[in-house]
């Protein structure tokens, strides 16, 4: 059973860092893409960033770029998101999802490209 599960989340100020890690089971991180989402309240979900399958190409939102890194360890199934230069606006709840074959990596930036959903971890940037 392929399953995602976050964690890393919590309270910073803002400034500050934290890394969050999204650990995967019944699947190989290199046949599925890996995305990190983000949902604020009143917000649509907005992609964060993305780890294409095959090679490990990379994309982030304009609003991340320069602050925040996705990485993977293939051998520990786990895909991380290290955010620094957090800002309030970064505040909202983190998830992290996966896609098969199919996904391109030009659209991994697109919620409906995901077939799979981790629970979510919160982050909240606030003095």
């Amino acid at each position: 059973q392929l399953q995602l599960v976050e964690s890393g989340g919590g309270l910073v100020q803002p400034g500050g860092s934290l890394r969050l890690s999204c650990a995967a089971s019944g699947f190989a991180l290199d046949v599925y893409t890996i995305g990190w989402f983000r949902l604020a309240p009143g917000k649509e979900r907005e992609g964060v960033s993305c780890i294409f399958r095959s090679d490990g190409r990379t994309r982030y939102a304009d609003s991340v770029k320069g602050r925040f890194t996705i990485s993977r360890d293939i051998a520990k199934s786990t895909v991380y998101l290290q955010m620094n230069s957090l800002k309030p606006e970064d505040t909202a709840v983190y998830y992290c999802a996966a896609g098969g074959g199919s996904l391109l990596f030009r659209l991994c930036h697109s919620q409906y490209e995901y077939d799979y959903w981790g629970q979510g971890t919160q982050v909240t940037v606030s003095s």
